[in-house]
């Protein structure tokens, strides 16, 4: 067995604490009828409404497929409606309906009562410091993948 790297155990723990904290969601969302998944795209709609359904897949990181399914499932609860795009003809816009609104609130409130247990013990102020150091980590993701991508296109060899 390789010895516990301190780096390894942060990627581990980071893992099973997102896919725990998705599982309880998942959950927890079940009681206003719907997934987390759609869950997810409300809010992601309600920070950036009028995204195209194309750059709302590479926000959540999802195949356009998938999501076409999940934005298909909302228009028919009356959660969102898509709307032509003034410049593109061939795209459309996603935009949340007012039925979403109040739903949205309670889903905002569920998101506070998931976190408040899932933070149980944890002091605000380490809350904080964790909330700023994922920042961090998320930007040097955020460059590496960039720059990854800039020598990918510049014709460097791929491995893996």
């Amino acid at each position: 067995m390789l010895p516990r790297s301190l780096n390894r155990e942060f990627a581990f723990m980071l893992n099973d604490v997102a896919r725990m904290l998705r599982t309880y969601a998942d959950h927890e969302a079940g009681q206003f009828g719907i997934t987390r998944a759609q869950w997810v795209v409300l809010v992601r709609l309600d920070r950036s409404e009028g995204l195209k359904q194309s750059e709302l897949a590479e926000i959540l990181d999802l195949q356009p497929i998938s999501l076409t399914r999940l934005l298909d499932r909302l228009c028919e609860c009356g959660l969102i409606e898509r709307r032509p795009d003034p410049v593109d003809r061939r795209a459309k816009r996603l935009f949340l309906t007012p039925a979403a609104r109040p739903l949205l609130e309670k889903l905002g409130d569920l998101g506070e009562e998931l976190m408040a247990t899932a933070l149980a013990g944890v002091e605000r102020d380490s809350v904080e410091h964790m909330v700023a150091q994922f920042a961090v980590v998320k930007e040097n993701l955020r460059q590496a993948i960039a720059h990854r991508t800039g020598a990918d296109a510049a014709g460097e060899r791929r491995y893996g």
